[in-house]
């Protein structure tokens, strides 16, 4: 297994950024898998690319597990097109897989990609697995923000004015941007979605935003792991729920 921190060039965002890479080692005799399982790993609003492997112990826990693990930067974006800034939705999901898809070797199978986010990454997480369905066998939000229509209302202050450069004056709810209007657009159209697994501690200040993304999950019939127990919006939760979520994937350890 090797880690790799990673400077390149974005033609969409205009700038030079970064990524962290968890990458599995062949093995001596050539027998290695070719095509790793690759699993998205989005960071959280106050964090950056090296913070899943800072704070966590990831790089143990996928040791065996013979998976790709890419970490991308995105800043504050909320994984969006800014009205303000870096088209940081169109980097994660056009240009960032066809970065690390030249450089290492990874399996575009849906059934080998998966992704997985906590708080602001737990957003973009789900909000890539609805609005690509057919890219992602599995997508897991650990304390998201998965209703951001309504937490962007209850923020005041310099946090509502960034999210005005983040999403411009308009009303989020009803838009690309909303999880629960992309649940139930799928809903209506009888679509299929990738398995969801969600967890929020009930301490967190988002705990309210996951148990309505849930009941609507649960409403529309899609399968969904839910675990709802005590935590809070810390690193000690989401070092915990990071390896459910990697026993929960459908991998077999090498």
């Amino acid at each position: 297994m090797a880690l790799l921190k990673c400077e390149f060039t974005s033609e969409i965002l205009s700038i030079s950024t970064s990524m962290t890479v968890i990458l599995p080692q062949e093995r001596a005799a050539g027998h290695g898998r070719k095509g790793h399982p690759v699993l998205y790993l989005l960071h959280g609003y106050m964090d950056d690319h090296t913070t899943w492997t800072r704070l966590t112990s990831l790089e143990r826990y996928v040791e065996n597990m013979g998976l790709a693990v890419i970490m991308p930067q995105v800043g504050h974006s909320y994984y969006t097109d800014m009205d303000k800034g870096g088209k940081y939705w169109t980097f994660l999901t056009e240009e960032l897989p066809h970065v690390v898809h030249s450089m290492f070797p990874l399996s575009d199978k849906q059934e080998d990609n998966f992704v997985a986010g906590l708080s602001m990454g737990g957003y973009g997480a789900l909000k890539w697995a609805l609005r690509f369905p057919n890219k992602f066998a599995q997508a897991a939000s650990m304390s998201g923000a998965l209703d951001v229509a309504s937490f962007t209302k209850r923020v005041s202050g310099d946090r509502n004015e960034e999210f005005k450069w983040i999403f411009g004056e308009q009303d989020i709810q009803g838009t690309e941007n909303d999880l629960l209007w992309l649940l139930k657009k799928h809903q209506q159209s009888g679509s299929k979605i990738p398995l969801i697994y969600q967890s929020c501690g009930t301490e967190d200040f988002l705990y309210e935003d996951n148990i309505r993304f849930k009941d609507l999950c649960q409403k529309a019939g899609y399968p969904l792991k839910t675990e709802f127990d005590s935590g809070d919006h810390n690193w000690l939760y989401w070092d915990r729920k990071i390896k459910d979520v990697l026993n929960w994937l459908p991998l077999k350890s090498e």
